[in-house]
């Protein structure tokens, strides 16, 4: 039997205008694919069709099936919309591309095989893609999910290799960086997203 892992297409925000169309940050490869998947499912069950969805600078405004008006809209201010990951086809992927929520769980290691913890968490700060590390002892600490610092990583072997200075897991003599000079050194082009950009649903 397949796993029901459900994975977070979008997190849903204010109202925008008044014909029911919301602001939301799509967490896809590209936004105006937040819906080219099927309908999407909130936590409390309910099923959302993304009719239309146009992106606007850091976010995507959609237009969802039966939010006709402002109040409907501003009723949905702050849901998740998930998508079973089942559904969505691995052989989209382009060589290097993988989902993110398929890094949650990544062993850390680098190329003196120093093991530095597991990936627990993907984020965006909105200057690129961020990752969670969990070591065996002591904080999460936060690394830029670029070239530089992630050169390799291999899904289904189950790790993921860094450079351990581009990451800024040790001191080069800069001193320790915030997680907002971690998400700045981050490749905001990075091709690694989910989901692909181009799958041939339209």
């Amino acid at each position: 039997m397949k796993s029901k892992q459900m994975l977070l297409m979008a997190r849903i925000g204010g109202a925008h205008g008044i014909k029911g169309e919301v602001r939301a940050q799509a967490f896809t490869g590209d936004p105006s694919a937040v819906g080219d998947y099927g309908p999407l499912t909130a936590a409390d069950g309910r099923t959302f069709e993304i009719l239309k969805a146009k992106p606007s600078k850091n976010i995507v405004l959609l237009t969802i099936k039966g939010v006709s008006d402002r109040n409907a809209a501003e009723a949905l201010n702050g849901l998740e919309l998930f998508i079973d990951r089942d559904t969505l086809p691995d052989d989209a992927l382009d060589d290097g591309e993988v989902y993110q929520d398929d890094l949650i769980g990544l062993a850390v290691k680098d190329a003196e095989g120093t093991a530095h913890g597991s990936i627990i968490a993907v984020h965006d700060f909105g200057a690129g893609i961020v990752l969670e590390i969990k070591p065996d002892r002591g904080p999460s600490v936060m690394i830029p999910f670029s070239e530089a610092a992630v050169p390799e990583l291999d899904v289904d072997a189950g790790w993921l290799l860094v450079d351990p200075i581009a990451a800024g897991l040790v001191d080069d003599g800069e001193g320790e960086r915030s997680e907002e000079e971690a998400a700045s050194r981050a490749n905001p082009g990075s091709r690694r997203r989910r989901p692909p950009k181009d799958t041939g649903a339209d």
